[in-house]
């Protein structure tokens, strides 16, 4: 059996954290070979297959940072996706044209025969920021506009909100304004292009101190711990991008309720590995991209969570 997985590149992992290490390492574990290319390294030709330029690697390491030289290259060959048991999409955001761009050539690679996790047009139809609009029950009051005046509607209705940008990752461009509307029009202006970009407005949640919480899905079922990425001294940010620190706990059972309710339909879009953001009792984001936490949750709850992603992968690929 082998696995590709799509990724960044592997020199830029933080083995001792990176979900696609963890991921990686279980397949060896279970002897799977594991090969690893970049979006680049995709590619299309009349008359052939979707194929990569794949590395196959073997690992040196169970995941210590002060191992500089964690895997060998075993072979690079071009190989056609059809022919892996599977292929990850673990490239990290920002969703861009290329990333787009790519999951139409994973798409193609399904009619060939491929089977490619998360599945791309699942991709293409959940952006992270927006997925949340078809589950408005969970969330918070949110405005998702490029107009200034519908923003400073919301702002002078709700007094306290958080504007982020559609296509922003790990806490880039979020900004909270007050009651006092302290520079909100020139946020705007900053966010929205002068009008030319919608960005995403919403209630701020007092909870956000206790937490944004990263409840993982894998194949519609709830991992029973989450992450929690707790805002450090005076900032809003919970993501551990912009310093958050990650505190492992169980699920409450509002974060159950909602898990149980978005998994079956998210699993059956395709989405087999799904990370959902949850501020106090409100959903926030759903990332689809490249979800991570794996090895977080599992050093602080002895929950093997690369061990449950690739019990379901593999038991889904019997199917």
């Amino acid at each position: 059996m082998k696995i590709l997985f799509v990724a960044d590149p592997i020199d830029s992992f933080k083995i001792e954290k990176d979900t696609t290490f963890a991921m990686m390492r279980q397949a060896t574990r279970l002897g799977i070979e594991t090969h690893v290319a970049e979006l680049h390294d995709l590619f299309w030709e009349s008359g052939s297959h979707v194929c990569a330029r794949a590395v196959q690697v073997e690992l040196r390491t169970e995941g210590s940072k002060e191992e500089p030289n964690w895997y060998s290259v075993v072979r690079s060959q071009m190989l056609a996706l059809k022919d892996f048991d599977a292929v990850l999409m673990r490239k990290d955001p920002p969703f861009d044209m290329e990333y787009f761009y790519a999951t139409h050539l994973l798409s193609r690679a399904q009619t060939e025969g491929a089977k490619v996790f998360n599945n791309p047009q699942a991709l293409r139809e959940h952006p992270e920021k927006l997925a949340i609009l078809n589950f408005p029950r969970w969330i918070s009051p949110t405005l998702v506009s490029r107009d200034a005046k519908r923003i400073k509607d919301f702002h002078a209705v709700h007094k306290d909100i958080i504007l982020k940008p559609l296509d922003g990752m790990g806490g880039m461009g979020i900004y909270r304004v007050k009651e006092d509307a302290l520079n909100l029009g020139s946020l705007i202006e900053g966010l929205n292009k002068d009008g030319q970009q919608t960005v995403m407005v919403q209630k701020f949640i007092p909870a956000i101190k206790e937490g944004d919480k990263r409840i993982l899905l894998i194949n519609g079922e709830a991992v029973p711990f989450c992450l929690a990425r707790i805002p450090q001294g005076t900032e809003v940010r919970g993501n551990l991008a912009a310093g958050g620190k990650g505190v492992a706990r169980p699920l409450s059972d509002q974060d159950w309720a909602i898990a149980k309710d978005l998994g079956p339909t998210l699993a059956a879009k395709g989405l087999f590995l799904v990370g959902l953001d949850v501020i106090g009792e409100h959903l926030t984001e759903i990332n689809v991209t490249s979800p991570t936490c794996f090895q977080e949750i599992t050093n602080q709850t002895g929950c093997d969570v690369a061990t449950l992603f690739m019990d379901a992968l593999l038991k889904q690929l019997k199917n």
